[in-house]
């Protein structure tokens, strides 16, 4: 009979893993940071027009948002399931097939999808798609988790986080507005395979990594893959048994739902007769959502610690970005065309959604005895709304347009808000989020399952 054990997070962390740390940052895997920007911008290239422009080859908003919603559904399969094959099969391997498999299917996108007009082909590669960039990502992840000291996590692991912000949605936002006016949109589309290989082949051949990567202790590197699937199925175990935990999913679902859905319309209403503005400029007005979130994210961690989590996500988090997401849209429909009041909502929009930055620390605080698990489902919850986001514009954008999804994000909104009434939460004293989220991190990728 099976007995369930978990390894303290501690014991991937010996003289023999761990990495000298500079600025945070284990030297060992800096050009895998580097790896992660370029990947990442490569991957998010095409996100704020790939709705324009499908819908420009004579598709409607529905199957655009398709798109989306199916690229998400994979894309949560995959960031659940990464860190596991990373550990079975060591993330170099993964970070490989995570930058292979999103090649071949964006080359096969591409030519047989767009280039024949083939809305099914088209839906086909780009949903196999989703399942790459989280293999990149989340198995860098576990790479700095086995090569970093516990008490430098959460320095880690907020550089990998500005990496993917910086790659993700900086430069990937403001980038196709200056190539697309240049060489246009299906060889912008085509640039982004340059981003992707890159990153992959620096990450895969630059990184130098300490001896003993292939040699790591026994009793770690022997559990098979069916054990480890096993051990993170607690997490759905976790839901049904902890309360606090069912509704904490609930409201982090909720919490991305304009962030990933939004890209499925809005292209669609700026670019249009009501919103007002070109391509590029609703490019550069996105762009600036992104462009904020490194400060802002920091800037509400140090509040969150100060006035208390649950607080600042139902008041700056949900009703502030219920609000802001209907300005988001209403702003440019009263004033087409004007960069400076759409730029002031996607401000609003910014400073709003990134309050949500304590929802990682929450789930292993209500799971003290399950903090792996509790980062699971917290995992689980962030891959559900890059589904569930598209998913409800997909659905509501035929009947009721841009404005009336737009209205359905607000109200869930608010029932979040509501939601966070009926969480149980004791915040621990004098402890930062950023160290809660980074030590459940280590947890999660360190807990396994003992015969």
């Amino acid at each position: 009979m099976m007995k369930m054990d978990a390894i303290h997070p501690s014991s991937l962390h010996d003289g023999s893993t761990t990495s000298r740390i500079v600025w945070g940052m284990p030297v060992v895997l800096f050009w895998g940071y580097i790896a992660v920007a370029l990947y990442m911008t490569g991957d998010g290239i095409e996100v704020a027009f790939l709705a324009k422009y499908v819908t420009s080859l004579g598709f409607s908003a529905s199957q655009a948002g398709l798109l989306f919603t199916v690229y998400g559904a994979t894309a949560a399969v995959a960031s659940w399931l990464s860190g596991v094959l990373a550990e079975v099969y060591g993330p170099r391997r993964i970070m490989a097939i995570g930058t292979g498999w999103w090649a071949l299917c964006h080359v096969a996108f591409l030519m047989l999808g767009i280039g024949h007009h083939n809305f099914n082909l088209m839906l086909f590669f780009y949903g196999l798609r989703g399942f790459a960039y989280p293999l990149f990502f989340y198995a860098f992840f576990f790479w700095i988790v086995q090569r970093t000291p516990s008490h430098r996590l959460a320095s880690a692991i907020g550089w990998v986080w500005s990496m993917f912000t910086i790659g993700y949605g900086i430069i990937a936002a403001f980038l196709p507005s200056f190539t697309i006016p240049a060489i246009g949109f299906v060889p912008t589309l085509w640039l982004s395979l340059i981003w992707v290989l890159a990153g992959g082949l620096l990450a895969c051949l630059a990184i130098r990594d300490i001896p003993g990567e292939n040699h790591e202790k026994r009793e770690i590197k022997v559990h098979t893959l069916r054990s480890q699937l096993v051990e993170i199925s607690r997490g759905l175990t976790l839901i049904i048994e902890n309360r606090d935990i069912a509704i904490a999913l609930v409201t982090r679902v909720i919490c991305n739902l304009s962030l990933f859905g939004f890209p499925a319309i809005m292209p669609l209403f700026y670019t249009s007769a009501e919103g007002g503005f070109t391509m590029p400029q609703w490019l550069r007005i996105y762009g600036v959502v992104f462009l904020v979130q490194p400060f802002t994210n920091v800037m509400w961690g140090v509040i969150g610690d100060r006035i208390g989590w649950l607080k600042q996500m139902r008041w700056a988090g949900f009703v502030g970005c219920g609000i802001a997401t209907l300005l988001f849209y209403y702003l440019p429909y009263m004033a087409p065309g004007n960069m400076w009041i759409a730029i002031v909502g996607a401000l609003l929009f910014a400073f709003t959604i990134t309050s949500f930055v304590p929802m990682g620390a929450i789930f292993p605080v209500l799971a003290p005895h399950n903090k792996g698990a509790a980062v699971s489902v917290q995992n689980l919850g962030g891959g559900l709304a890059n589904f569930i986001g598209p998913a409800l514009a997909t659905i509501f954008v035929s009947g009721y347009g841009t404005q009336g999804v737009v209205i359905v994000y607000a109200i869930l909104y608010f029932f979040g808000a509501v939601l966070t009434c009926f969480i149980h939460l004791k915040q621990p004293q004098g402890m930062h989020a950023a160290d809660i989220i980074s030590e459940a991190k280590a947890e999660e990728m360190g807990e396994h399952v003992t015969t």
